[in-house]
């Protein structure tokens, strides 16, 4: 009779919802599943964030539903979109000659949405998943200390929160003692300040780029209306465009809207101790949004007692070592917020990884150990060399697409070219021609096939605008040569004089 192959240990790092995904993938594998979470549990509403403040609204769009239905998980998808307000486009605000205006712009020509999601929403959806599976330990208040990917075993510190340590249980140099747990292989997604990534560099040749753009972001919070509704429309992205700097307004359950403010970091030095220059600094950019939306005295005091808060960029290559470990999320690649990706490609890292880990056989059931591990450090390398192609062209799509939002959305040139691909799209689909928005949003397509595609359209794009202007010019030089009294200034003004005078002569005789 054959040996059975014991089951993969498999230690996620990171309990949120790209790790808690990642762990529901492994454990309906039916590896044994350890997870470990630097903060309490994140259901526990007094659970802090490790940057004191709530994270930026999320917008769950098709490549992470996708990757949480691949889950396989019995009506998961369906209880993370109930707590989701779709968004069907942007909605941008101004003011011309001292009059409000706000003008929508349709984020797809299909009526496809984004969606809004709560963080801890989708977290919790996730974490309750997790505690129904059997094969799955929860740990929280664990911090990872060290790993040694070449024997496998990572340490950790364990805290309590609330109580302080006595001396008799503290180590050397006074630290809280460590434990040691060993692992078939390690997850890392602990974030863009990750120790997977920090102990993992260590062992891996990994380059790694780092970069804070000079912008910094502070949470504001439009409140419900007195009748409890919402204050503006709940079904779009709310931007107020200000060239250099940006104000964003999502919609949450709770009928308001979750505000951000980008803006550079010296712009934030000068209204840090003046209530009347931030009033007027948002009177100036953000029209209508103080005392409009937010009261001004709410508004001073969410400036003061929220983080202003700066962003962080990070691309690295590999995303693994060995069989040992892989990293994903945040962890492998920080992305800025400006495209609303970062949660779905985290999640896709997830469906990406466990796609390899199946076509290499990691799971076939007659794998002896040593077979397993040479064919999961196979399925590392094909998805390294797979999402670090996409997570790098999304990095730098994000970060194109600031300067989009925070002008681009008012410029005559942006919304030509975009009627331009719509109608395509719409009336001639057989092209598939599609914006690069929609390619990102609303598809599954790799995001370098995506950046791939849009530069042969743009080509293409240029080619027939620049061919329309040559037919134009050729074909009024045409005229101008056939028939050049008729055609000059002065012939076509006296052609337009002659219609103008035979319809009042037909008005006069009716």
């Amino acid at each position: 009779m054959a040996a059975v192959t014991p089951k993969q240990k498999v230690v996620v790092v990171g309990a949120g919802p790209v790790g808690s995904l990642a762990a529901l993938y492994a454990a309906s594998r039916g590896d044994e599943v350890e997870v470990y979470e630097l903060r309490g549990d994140l259901r526990d509403p007094t659970t802090v964030p490790l940057n004191f403040t709530k994270s930026i609204n999320l917008a769950l769009s098709e490549r992470g539903i996708n990757s949480i239905q691949e889950a396989n998980r019995s009506g998961l998808v369906e209880n993370v979109l109930r707590n989701t307000i779709p968004m069907y486009g942007r909605m941008i605000h101004g003011r011309d000659n001292g009059a409000l205006w706000e003008a929508a712009q349709a984020y797809d020509v299909h009526g496809r949405a984004i969606n809004a999601v709560d963080r801890g929403a989708l977290n919790n959806a996730l974490l309750d998943e997790l505690e129904r599976a059997p094969n799955v330990k929860l740990f929280f208040n664990h911090k990872l200390t060290g790993a040694d990917f070449c024997t496998n075993k990572a340490w950790f510190e364990r805290r309590i929160p609330g109580e302080t340590p006595q001396a008799d249980d503290l180590g050397i140099a006074g630290r809280v003692p460590e434990i040691e747990v060993s692992f078939d292989c390690l997850i890392g997604a602990d974030g863009a300040h990750s120790a997977s990534r920090f102990h993992m560099m260590k062992f891996a040749r990994v380059d790694y780029q780092q970069e804070y753009i000079d912008t910094l972001w502070c949470e504001f919070r439009i409140p419900p209306t007195k009748d409890g509704e919402f204050a503006i429309s709940p079904n779009h992205l709310h931007i107020w465009p200000g060239r250099e700097f940006m104000f964003i307004a999502i919609p949450s359950a709770d009928k308001s809207f979750t505000c951000t403010l980008f803006a550079p970091s010296a712009h934030y030095a000068a209204l840090q101790d003046s209530p009347q220059a931030l009033q007027a600094s948002f009177d100036e950019h953000f029209p209508g949004v103080c005392p409009e939306l937010i009261d001004p005295q709410a508004l001073v005091e969410q400036f003061a007692i929220n983080p202003h808060l700066p962003l962080i960029s990070i691309k690295c290559k590999p995303h693994h070592y060995s069989s040992s470990v892989a990293i994903i999320g945040d962890a492998a690649h920080a992305v800025l917020p400006f495209y609303g990706q970062g949660l779905n490609a985290g999640l896709e890292d997830v469906r990406v990884l466990f796609e390899q880990l199946d076509k290499h056989g990691v799971y076939d059931s007659d794998t002896s150990v040593y077979t397993r591990s040479v064919r999961r450090q196979a399925a590392f390398q094909a998805y390294t060399n797979q999402r670090c192609d996409d997570t790098h062209a999304i990095n730098d799509l994000s970060k194109q697409n600031y300067l989009e939002m925070r002008w681009g959305v008012k410029s005559p040139l942006y919304k030509l070219r975009k009627s331009i691909e719509e109608t395509i799209d719409q009336r001639l689909p057989f092209l598939g021609w599609k914006t690069q928005y929609a390619r990102v949003s609303f598809s599954n397509q790799r995001y370098s096939e995506v950046v791939a595609a849009v530069q042969r359209q743009s080509e293409l794009l240029g080619f027939g605008l620049s061919s329309a202007l040559v037919v134009s010019v050729g074909a009024l030089a045409l005229l101008l040569w056939k028939y050049p009294r008729e055609a000059s200034p002065v012939g076509i003004v006296r052609c337009g004089l002659r219609q103008l005078a035979r319809f009042w002569r037909g008005v006069v005789h009716r």
